[in-house]
């Protein structure tokens, strides 16, 4: 199983699993928030309750993350589908929305997911251009997007943290 680390001011800062989760709180370098109920950390005298949650003590100074542009993070930021059929389809390119040859640049904001029907038909045009309508807006991602998208199973009580509820 897997824990939220949150840092002292309560911003989600990575997810570790359980054991060092306890670990960092047995140590007293985080306390325990949220716990998973009627699971048990077992030694040979004690049992410890589960972290699902823990908070650093001590705040970690990170910086300002940039999440680095690449076509495999393009596609993971959306979400492995075509942003003009919206098919999760196994050929999946990146598309510039603004072709290079008419000035476009490789920025989070010009650069889209699709798959090979859809940027063989869009060709060197805008999608105005082609007749086609982009599904959503492409846009710079934070840590935290990539952090709840690479979690196996995001836990109820992981929500608040991560800006879901």
């Amino acid at each position: 199983m897997q824990a939220l680390i949150l840092n002292q001011n309560y911003q989600a800062v990575s997810v570790t699993d359980t054991t060092n989760a306890f670990l960092l709180v047995f140590l007293e370098k985080a306390e325990l928030l949220e716990i998973y109920d009627e699971q048990v950390l077992k030694t040979i005298s004690k049992s410890y309750p589960m972290p699902s949650i823990i908070k650093l003590k001590r705040y970690i100074s990170i910086p300002y993350r940039n999440i680095l542009l690449s076509r495999k993070n393009v596609i993971k930021r959306d979400n492995h589908r075509c942003q003009y059929c919206h098919s999760v389809a196994a050929d999946l390119t990146v598309d510039h929305i603004l072709p290079k040859s008419l000035g476009g640049q490789d920025t989070w904001e010009n650069l889209t997911t699709a798959c090979h029907r859809c940027n063989h038909k869009k060709g060197n045009r805008t999608p105005e251009q082609a007749g086609m309508i982009l599904l959503s807006k492409p846009f710079k991602p934070n840590h935290v997007l990539f952090l709840r998208q690479n979690v196996a199973k995001i836990h109820e009580k992981w929500k608040p943290y991560l800006f879901l509820s």
